[in-house]
């Protein structure tokens, strides 16, 4: 009897190890977008970065011409002669009463970033799917909070080590003593594979000094992949 009660206890225990894990893994971090990047390395390859809030960790995000142009028309507060397919659409949420009260990058799947978009309308709260994309520009529109989960910023998070000045001033392209070279003509990707954990982690931080968002994200999956 004391045995089972024993292995009871125990089970328990490990029952509620395991939901304290995916609590931690599921917590909310808020992000702001702190830089629309353009690549230097890949035309027409723009990179939305979001930063942590309460961090130093940076979540950049591949996106396409025409999603970078509708972000940072709302950021820079321009005001197009016609209204764009985002304002189109925060015009409708506006006239009908749907609030859009937060925006949450839920999943990464093969490289992809899925978020949903959290409605408010008459007390009743809505989740809509979303591209990230999508909901960033709707996000600055609406002026509401962007969210991630922990594990999501674990897996494709960057991690500066610098501050901000720092990174301003490695960013006018001089290599640093010691570092791994980095030009225009960046390091390809069958190149990359040869190259060890250490050098591919310098090349990463020499790249994120560049602010060449899109070509750290190939150099962090790249590290990834090797785990």
């Amino acid at each position: 009897m004391m045995v089972t009660d024993f292995n009871f206890y125990k089970i328990q225990y490990l029952h509620q190890l395991i939901l304290g894990s995916r609590s931690i893994l599921m917590k909310k971090i808020e992000l702001e977008i702190v830089a629309l990047s353009h690549s230097i390395t890949q035309t027409h390859s723009y990179a939305v970065v979001l930063g942590e809030v309460s961090g130093l960790r940076r979540l950049p995000i591949v996106i396409g011409g025409f999603e970078a142009q509708a972000i940072a028309v709302a950021l820079e507060r321009m005001q197009p002669s016609r209204p764009l397919t985002h304002d189109l659409f925060a015009n409708f949420m506006n006239t009908y009463g749907v609030e859009l009260t937060e925006v949450i990058i839920y999943k990464l799947e093969e490289g992809i970033f899925f978020a949903k978009l959290i409605c408010k309308s008459n007390n009743e709260i809505t989740e809509i799917d979303s591209r990230t994309s999508d909901a960033l520009a709707m996000a600055v529109r609406a002026g509401c909070r962007i969210y991630t989960y922990e594990n999501i910023l674990e897996t494709a998070g960057l991690f500066l080590d610098q501050t901000e000045g720092q990174i301003a001033a490695a960013g006018s392209g001089e290599s640093r003593s010691g570092s791994v070279n980095v030009s225009n003509s960046a390091v390809a990707d069958s190149e990359m594979k040869s190259l060890s954990i250490e050098e591919l982690n310098t090349l990463l931080q020499q790249v994120l000094d560049q602010e060449d968002y899109v070509k750290a994200i190939r150099i962090r999956d790249e590290i990834n992949s090797r785990k």
